[in-house]
């Protein structure tokens, strides 16, 4: 208001306690947008508006709670005020005298209140010993929270001990508060580290720390126990990014662990090979005195002085450091001993090629890239479009160390081949050429194409490690299109088949290890590996899964296992589609597994209605106003598909509405239908996961998945809705003139069945009635033609009822509704070479069946029977909801 600026409006010098009674009836009342006004032109009628809200601070106690309380809301709208009237800022000995008070105040302040204060009375320009020993204040009173969120707000932490500062916090369990204590100095961060490792020596007491603490006997130090401390010196150092190398304690605990992580691995579980294991020992223990003392222990517990010895060999260990029984054996140490150790591997291999998945392609047709020529083999046959792409990515086992861990070997397969991209060979040359941008551009193309399909198991993992390897990727799994997770299928698969929770097969696999030669079975197989088992019938070796990715250069058997692990996702994705139903799964997985995987489903359906593919295989985006733009209309003449096999039920009701279709036999393979559409121009509708396949194979748009859990009719009425098909009465049975064998129908000459199927005989007789042929009675959806004509009968096949519309054929022996308890077999003209049936001929039951149908009449229906005229408007109905819009012809 234009009053608040003149003070004329107000007494000059009013004060500020009157002022604080107005408004803490204002406050009590909840009347907001008063005591906002209120305090507005409070404030400028006050002659010192600083000084005013100490006043106001100092003998207000409501301040001193949690929350938004009256003292927090007079003080924003202070800072707010002042904003707009910066004459009222005070300098020199006049601002000096308000922060003393200021300090006075912040003894008991509220956390919120803080910033308010702190920017009011510029409390930052104040004297730094000042705000250092008031600080000190706060400390020495047991007031650690407080005293180091006011360091925080008033940057005071370079002056101060961040050991002292920060240990009580951390007996308080105020981590985040430590980290945020450290957060903006990078030397604070690296002392803090230091002094935590230094909590990590084995002699170090915790409890002696906390004893130096006043007011912290209701906490218990034990919490901050050495595996505690480890898991927060690894997080600050992967967040403050800072060496390893500074906690050299917890490095080498860590460490040992892994050691003792990977004695178990090979020796108990028994999962890892000697090779490999050794290659991560190697690594592990480096030239560290200390870890390689504990390994030669370990190798003592677990193997023999042999193995021990070799080590110590192999880790140029001085004998006086050594135990003495391993000292005695390293002069015996053999070279025959290492021919016998190689036959043993021959051994095992032979044994896994029998017990574990195999690579169904040749040696040579697995390829290593190591440089952009190389590359050049890949880059067409892996960005075909409609190529299927199994990926699998490997890393070097992190083993609980900093950082995300990053991709070695980055695994492409196609059908008979796969390609090996050597990632830190690549993404170095890159460099070097100038060329950085040539790879990241190859796979997010590869990903971002809708027209390939990339198969993986648990893709979200492999994208986030691929992001850490190279920046230019990151948020590829936003990118992604056509992606199939088989993991989600792992899931699936577990739900619904019941011998899932047997846990696999158990493979008697002995260890070529002499002293892990006590037999004893593999752990059950799990992940991809019981997928493969499952799906293909052997599971995945997996005893390559922890090699050391990044060493070079690879070994065969890395080779080999890396091209399975791909590879055998094409295998299991190809048997999946192929027959789902065997597995338990239902046929129309694909729409809920292929696409974008951050893409929710609602904004999935989105999409569908901005881009509607047409029969000619474009497609209409949409503006920002129009959501779709539907295809032209046509007439079913000129709609042409091919059903895939689990649909011929809807292919039957299309070719009743006057679509031309082909369908695929229940043996027939999914891909013939892709055949049949490009040689023939038709529309593919198929369901499930052969849809991804099938769409590969033909234009955009071509190829349209349909809902197998649905009835015939919601199919049909979803694909003439899509494709903008508009039927007329006069498409109804248009193209029922095909001569097809249908099982169990009466047929007689230009009949129709409902299934879309007709027969005609091949001698037309003019004296004999014609007839139309349905599965249910006339009290059902009854053929509209022929009910409107009286001359034609309505007829059951099997021995369901007969209803009939017409007058007396050759007058029956009893005419009206009447029943008849007698059976009657009519007399058949056989088809195809079926011949005829000897059987009587009734003069009121013409000849209509093409096989020796036993028929019950049961009723008589005259033409203005009420069941007629009901099934007439049913009719009618039902056509007009079959194919909307129905067009009524004259």
């Amino acid at each position: 208001m234009s009053q608040e600026g003149n003070s004329g409006d107000r007494p000059a010098g009013q004060d500020p306690l009157l002022l604080l009674k107005t408004l803490q009836l204002l406050w009590t009342k909840k009347e907001m947008k008063k005591l906002k006004e209120e305090i507005r032109r409070g404030f400028a009628g006050l002659e010192d508006p600083l000084a005013g809200l100490l006043d106001m601070l100092e003998s207000n106690g409501d301040w001193k709670g949690k929350g938004h309380s009256l003292g927090y809301y007079i003080s924003s709208e202070l800072q707010l005020w002042m904003k707009e009237h910066p004459a009222v800022q005070q300098s020199g000995m006049k601002l000096k005298k308000l922060q003393a008070r200021v300090f006075r105040i912040l003894d008991q302040c509220p956390a919120n209140l803080l910033d308010p204060l702190i920017s009011i009375y510029q409390l930052h320009t104040a004297d730094r010993n000042y705000l250092l020993g008031h600080v000190s204040h706060l400390y020495h009173r047991g007031d650690y929270k407080e005293a180091a969120i006011l360091s925080i707000k008033l940057k005071l932490q370079p002056d101060q001990d961040v050991e002292k500062m920060c240990a009580p916090l951390l007996f308080q369990d105020k981590i985040n508060l430590v980290e945020d204590y450290v957060a903006e100095y990078p030397e604070l961060q690296c002392r803090l580290l230091e002094i935590l490792d230094t909590w990590c020596e084995p002699d170090f007491n915790i409890r002696d720390m906390a004893r130096q603490y006043q007011g912290l006997s209701r906490y218990k130090p034990d919490k901050l126990n050495r595996k505690m401390l480890s898991k927060l010196i690894f997080r600050l150092l992967d967040r403050f990014n800072v060496d390893p190398a500074l906690c050299p304690n917890v490095i080498n605990q860590r460490h040992l662990r892994t050691l003792n992580y990977l004695f178990y691995k090979r020796f108990v579980e028994k999962t890892m090979t000697q090779e490999n294991w050794a290659d991560h020992i190697q690594s592990t223990v480096g030239e560290n005195r200390w870890l390689q003392g504990h390994l030669i222990q370990l190798l003592l517990r677990y193997c023999d002085l042999n193995t021990a010895a070799r080590w110590a060999q192999r880790c140029s260990l001085p004998e006086e450091v050594l135990p003495s029984e391993v000292a005695d054996e390293l002069q015996k140490l053999e070279i025959q001993e290492r021919v016998e150790e190689a036959t043993k591997e021959e051994n095992y291999k032979e044994v896994k090629k029998k017990d574990y998945y195999q690579l169904p392609i040749p040696r040579a047709n697995i390829r290593l890239l190591q440089n952009w020529e190389e590359m050049m083999q890949c880059y067409e046959k892996v960005l075909k479009p409609g190529q299927i792409v199994g990926i699998d990515m490997e890393w070097r086992p992190s083993f609980g160390m900093v950082g995300k861990p990053r991709v070695s070997l980055l695994q492409l397969a196609v059908r008979d081949e796969v390609f090996l991209l050597d990632l830190p060979r690549l993404l170095e040359q890159a460099e070097v050429k100038g060329e950085k941008e040539k790879l990241p551009h190859f796979i997010q193309r590869l990903y971002s194409d809708a027209t390939i399909t990339k198969l993986g198991y648990g893709m979200s993992g492999d994208l986030s490690s691929l992001a850490a390897t190279c920046s230019t990727l990151k948020g590829m799994d936003k990118q992604s299109q056509s992606v199939v997770d088989l993991l989600t299928i792992d899931k699936l698969l577990q739900k619904s088949s019941t011998d899932w929770k047997k846990g696999g097969l158990k493979v008697d696999v002995l260890s070529p290890e002499q002293s892990c030669e006590d037999g004893g079975l593999r752990q059950p197989e799990k992940g991809l590996s019981l997928l493969v088992q499952h799906v293909l019938g052997k599971p995945l070796d997996k005893t390559e899964q922890m090699s050391n990715w990044e060493k070079r250069p690879l070994r065969e058997e890395q080779i080999l296992y890396a091209a399975s692990d791909a590879y055998c996702l094409l295998e299991v994705y190809e048997k999946l589609c192929k027959d789902p139903e065997s597995f338990g799964l239902s046929s129309d997985l694909t729409e809920s597994l292929v696409g974008k995987p951050s893409v929710k489903p609602r904004a999935k359906k989105q999409l569908n209605k901005q881009e509607v593919p047409s029969p000619s295989g474009q497609q209409c985006k949409g503006s920002d106003k129009e959501t779709s733009c539907p295809p032209a209309p046509i007439s079913p003449k000129e709609f042409s598909v091919v059903c895939d096999n689990m649909l011929q039920g809807l292919g039957r009701y299309l070719r009743c509405l006057g679509v031309d279709v082909r369908m695929l036999e229940n043996e027939d393979d999914h891909r013939k239908a892709a055949e049949i559409a490009r040689q023939e121009g038709r529309v593919i509708l198929t369901s499930g996961l052969p849809y991804q396949t099938l769409r590969s194979h033909v234009g955009e748009g071509r190829c349209f998945s349909v809902n197998c859990s649905e009835k015939a009719k919601e199919q049909a009425l979803q694909v003439l809705k899509h494709f903008n098909v508009h039927v007329t009465l006069a498409d109804i049975f248009s193209r029922c003139q095909v001569s097809q064998q249908v099982r169990g129908h009466c047929i007689a000459q230009e009949q129709v069945c409902f299934l879309g199927c007709h027969h005609a005989f091949t001698t037309p007789d003019p004296c004999r009635p014609r007839a139309q042929c349905w599965r249910q009675a006339a009290g059902s959806p009854a053929g509209l033609k022929a009910v409107c004509e009286p001359s034609r009968p309505i007829l059951t096949y099997g021995s369901s009822v007969i209803t009939s519309a017409l007058p007396p054929w050759r007058a029956p022996a009893v005419s009206g509704p009447s029943q008849f308890g007698q059976q009657w077999e009519a007399q058949g003209r056989g088809l195809g070479g079926r011949g005829s049936w000897p059987c009587p001929r009734l003069s009121s039951a013409p000849p209509l069946c093409t096989s020796s149908c036993h028929i019950r009449a049961s009723c008589w229906a005259k033409p203005d029977d009420p069941s007629l005229t009901a099934a007439i408007a049913k009719k009618r109905d039902f056509l007009k909801s079959a194919a909307p819009p129905v067009q009524e012809s004259s």
